[in-house]
């Protein structure tokens, strides 16, 4: 293993890059792993609606968490098999209480066993609203409702999750991001969009109307082009979610999902960020739609990594993790989506960035797509397995020896 990493290096180091200096640089790259794959998108509340605006996990592999101690356990297993200090992405049905408050009475008391937890084993924590899966959603409208009523419920709700999430970057002393996504929007074709979107505005303002410390605490705000029930009009789409952002100063979220399968979502990061200070990454895979597939180490998660790293993003960027697979091994699916989000940025980190940057300056493009092309031939692997080894976690057979027996002692829970 040491003579393979020592080859890799002065390969790379021909190239004029450092591998000690990427893995330095991934080492320090957290990612938000979801909560909600564990369990299916369902969460712990003792009643609900229909989940809504096109969320949907599809499958019965055995293994689903069905309380909050066997999802922890399952957690702990996944953090165990990636290397690195990452963070926990939590919504906020995932309420760990006895009691049942709906969703504009719950309180920092409702997630503060989350909050040692996650302090017990150094994890960050990021926050969401749910603002789907309970009966004052089941129209797909919350925020933007008509009935002043629901919306005020639901403006409630985003008050005490804003302040719940200011509480947990206190206590943890890491601020919290706390992403808003609503699903509202129409299955057929709207007479009156303007209307909803205002509604919206002016909900998301009375929302966000207390200033909270962002040493605590980042709101974001995500959009979405459409999901199944809103086929015609999702109302906070990106459009809309990129204006509200730079008016109010606060996170863009980007999820990779929520654009036609078609667009470049790494095309969009140097655009925003130019108008953005901060950027929420949701990395997805959608094969038809919105289908958040597990994500691979494909064309478009290498792309969105290279554009992290070439463009100097990373450090206002919060990279997350969107999607649920429920055919598969809930454990597995987080491992592999977590560590491809770091194959894929280390690999940015090993391009020979300068000399790329140096060919296009000079309109060489000849040049820089020789170096392009050539340089994926470089060793990535053995780099990857250097990160993996100095973690002590696993790679390759022993992984999959390693998911596999877990997967067979949660087999049982159905």
């Amino acid at each position: 293993m040491a003579h393979a990493y020592d080859s890799a290096r002065q390969q790379f180091a021909d190239w004029g890059v450092d591998t000690e200096a990427a893995l330095a640089a991934l080492a320090a790259i957290p990612i938000s792993m979801h909560c909600w794959q564990g369990d299916d998108v369902k969460g712990f509340e003792r009643k609900s609606g229909t989940a809504g605006g096109g969320i949907q996990a599809t499958g019965n592999h055995p293994g689903r968490a069905r309380n909050v101690a066997e999802l922890r356990a399952d957690m702990e297993f996944a953090y165990a098999q990636i290397p690195g200090k990452h963070r926990l992405n939590l919504h906020a049905f995932y309420m760990d209480t006895d009691e049942s408050p709906d969703r504009d009475a719950i309180e920092y008391r409702h997630f503060a066993p989350w909050v040692e937890w996650a302090k017990s084993r150094g994890l960050g924590l990021d926050f969401n609203p749910t603002f789907f899966a309970h009966p004052k959603a089941d129209d797909n409208l919350t925020l933007s409702h008509p009935d002043a009523g629901i919306r005020d419920f639901w403006v409630e709700h985003g008050k005490r999750s804003r302040e719940i999430a200011a509480q947990m970057g206190a206590a943890l002393g890491s601020p919290v991001v706390n992403n808003v996504w609503v699903p509202d929007g129409s299955k057929d074709t709207p007479v009156d969009r303007m209307a909803a979107r205002r509604r919206l505005e002016a909900s998301l303002d009375a929302m966000m109307a207390t200033p909270l410390p962002k040493t605590q605490m980042r709101d974001a705000v995500e959009s979405k082009l459409f999901g199944i029930g809103v086929e015609s009009c999702t109302v906070g789409s990106h459009e809309f979610y990129l204006g509200y952002a730079i008016r109010r100063g606060i996170i863009l979220c980007l999820d990779m999902g929520h654009f036609h399968p078609t667009e470049n979502v790494a095309d969009k990061l140097s655009s925003v960020a130019l108008s953005v200070d901060e950027l929420l990454l949701h990395v997805s895979r959608p094969v038809r739609w919105d289908s958040d597939h597990v994500v691979l180490l494909n064309d478009d998660l290498l792309a969105m990594a290279q554009e992290l790293v070439f463009a100097d993003l990373l450090g206002r960027t919060h990279i997350g993790l969107d999607f649920f697979d429920a055919t598969i091994s809930r454990t597995a699916a987080w491992v592999i989506g977590t560590r491809n989000m770091q194959k894929a940025l280390l690999r940015a980190l090993l391009l020979p960035q300068a000399r790329l940057k140096a060919a296009e300056e000079a309109l060489d493009y000849t040049t820089r797509l020789i170096l392009t092309e050539e340089a994926k031939d470089l060793p990535f692997a053995a780099v990857w397995e250097e990160f993996c080894a100095r973690a002590d976690v696993p790679t390759g057979a022993a992984l999959l020896a390693r998911l596999a027996t877990y997967q067979t002692s949660v087999a049982q829970r159905g």
